[in-house]
């Protein structure tokens, strides 16, 4: 069989077929519209100003290291101004965080960039272990996560840092959408959908770049890169319930590749229906021309364009063939109107069923009103923020010492 060539550059032989679309792309091509598509991203969402000092949340796993690469990539090649420094937070899970530090240090000598370590155990005088020890391993991910959240908060403004980027991928995106989805949250959903999070009541901006990019992309570009990073799961984190919303999603993906951006534009929109809520400040939802490189604007799916997703039509499109082919219309059957027809034969007659048109008892959605913790002054819509809750649970089961 012959080779494919490249579908970007025609010369070079294609070499990966691309998740987000199954294009198939030489190794160099789609390094470069990996980058450009982050690219795109963070200058048409406006994500730094020249000269900010960025903090980027580094775990060692595949999704911070590359986030590092790329930022340091891009704010070289597109003279951002940015002052980039590595924040680590260590959780305190020995056989797991310990080993993922030790990649986070080469990582900082790798890309010549600060490294800054806050421990759990020095923030609240727990490590996870010892939390999973009082509580057990069901719903262990809750504490961590609010810790971790809060602990990124603390350690950036030590640094004196007022923005923080997350490796937050569109995988991340859309498992988070599904979970809130399964609950029924949507002041938290209209929250996780945004790519910047942060008001006037939080002292750090919190930004997400790769909020595009396929989980399956970053670890190509981090295999074809040859980058360093750490890729043992945590061990505590198949109880989560992300677990089931990861599988469900990889499955959908399994159909149609395109089903993880779909999930995130269908997020961003029903987030829109929350009163007061602020849509991504992504030009390309409002057509304007966003920043790009020459040239580069035929291949940009950074935003989850035609390029790096499907036009939204294709269901109707097959439903139109299907109904337009008089072979496939013989055999269809209106099963509801069967049923009906039978309910009406055996009871005699229609019946009158109520008009159900969501209103009367609607549920009305209200905007959180975020203030600051009264103990601890972390950004919270309550009295204590989440964090100091979970602590004073934590405190009262804690084995007191006998002296």
């Amino acid at each position: 069989m012959a080779p494919v060539p490249c579908a970007i550059c025609k010369t070079q032989r294609a070499l990966i077929k691309r998740p987000k679309n199954h294009q198939k792309l030489c190794k160099q091509c789609f390094i470069s519209i990996f980058e450009d598509e982050v690219h795109h991203t963070i200058t048409s969402s406006k994500l730094f100003y020249p000269g900010e000092k960025v903090a980027i949340g580094a775990s060692g796993g595949k999704d911070s290291t590359v986030l590092a690469s790329v930022l340091k990539t891009l704010n070289e090649r597109h003279k951002y101004g940015l002052d980039l420094v590595l924040l680590s937070i260590d959780e305190g899970i020995k056989g797991y965080r310990d080993d993922s530090l030790e990649t986070v240090k080469r990582n900082a000598v790798q890309y010549d960039m600060p490294l800054k370590v806050l421990g759990y155990d020095e923030l609240y005088g727990w490590t996870m272990d010892q939390v999973v020890e009082t509580i057990g391993k069901k719903g262990n991910c809750t504490y961590c996560g609010v810790f971790r959240r809060q602990a990124l908060d603390r350690g950036a403004k030590i640094l004196g840092i007022q923005h923080v980027v997350t490796g937050h991928n569109a995988d991340d995106v859309a498992e988070t959408i599904m979970m809130n989805l399964l609950r029924g949250d949507l002041p938290r959903l209209s929250r996780s959908t945004s790519i910047v999070t942060g008001d006037a009541n939080s002292d750090v901006k919190r930004s997400k770049p790769l909020k595009y990019s396929y989980e399956k992309e970053i670890v190509l570009y981090a295999h074809h890169k040859k980058l360093d990073y750490f890729c043992t799961e945590c061990i505590y984190s198949p109880e989560a319930f992300r677990g089931s919303a990861r599988s469900l999603i990889k499955d959908l993906e399994k159909v149609r590749p395109t089903a993880i951006l779909d999930i995130v534009r269908s997020g961003e929109d029903m987030a829109r229906l929350v009163p007061g809520s602020k849509p991504d400040p992504c030009l390309c939802r409002d057509g304007s021309t966003p920043t790009a490189l020459p040239g580069e604007e035929d291949n940009i799916g950074g935003c989850g364009s035609q390029n790096g997703r499907s036009s939204g039509g294709e269901m109707d499109a097959m439903e139109k063939q299907l109904r337009d082919n008089e072979a496939s219309h013989v055999l269809e059957v209106d099963v509801a109107k069967e049923l009906s027809q039978r309910k009406q034969k055996s009871s005699g007659g229609p019946r009158t069923l109520p008009i159900r048109n969501g209103t009367g008892n609607a549920k009305v959605v209200k905007k959180q009103v975020l203030g600051n913790c009264e103990r601890c002054g972390y950004i919270s819509s309550q009295a204590l923020c989440q964090a100091c809750m979970l602590l004073d649970g934590l405190n009262k089961n804690r084995p007191q010492i006998q002296i």
